[in-house]
């Protein structure tokens, strides 16, 4: 079997993704100012968690940080109850996930880019690294996506696993019809 063959029979079985947040959701960045600390959130992944909710595909937010900019961009994805922020130990954190989702380690998908990433990526069922994370992140991940770090890799993998799992051009199709459906007589 090829790389990309491979990482497709993973994929079928993947049922919750994972996601670090600075440096997967975001480019790495943190603004800080006499006003707070600023992220830069991309729509790109926005539009990977509305196309995953359109699906039984679950998501998760894991961060070794807190922010209040990382509770705020969950609020909007409607993923407040699913995000998990001062974990620098992620596998704590990777249990209380599972738990809650009443998912196993085989079941779930993770992307990293950081050192403290490396211990969640080696336990789960499929690992994606973005192209910007650190060399030993990349060397352990099953899949190195095209999309860099706060730019849509959300997207990119969701996209991957949507079409592992045969769902991904119904929910393309769904949200094209949610889109359109507000006037069609034009």
């Amino acid at each position: 079997m090829s790389n990309i063959e491979t990482i497709q029979a993973k994929a079928k079985n993947i049922s919750l993704l994972v996601c670090d947040v600075d440096g997967v959701f975001t480019d790495g960045s943190i603004y800080v100012g006499t006003t707070g600390e600023f992220k830069r959130f991309s729509v790109r992944d926005g539009m990977g968690v509305a196309l995953a909710r359109l699906t039984p595909l679950r998501i998760a937010l894991l961060s070794g940080r807190t922010s209040e900019a990382t509770t705020i961009r969950a609020r909007e994805l409607e993923l407040e109850d699913s995000v998990y922020q001062g974990y620098l130990n992620k596998i704590v954190a990777l249990k209380e996930i599972l738990e809650r989702f009443e998912v196993s380690a085989e079941e779930t998908a993770y992307i990293g880019d950081d050192y403290v990433d490396i211990p969640v990526m080696k336990s789960v069922g499929l690992s994606f690294a973005v192209p910007n994370a650190r060399s030993q992140v990349r060397a352990i991940a099953d899949y190195t996506l095209d999309t860099p770090g706060g730019e849509g890799a959300v997207t990119e993998s969701v996209e991957l696993i949507l079409e592992a799992r045969g769902e991904l051009e119904n929910a393309l199709a769904e949200m094209e019809r949610d889109i359109y459906m507000v006037d069609e007589t034009l």
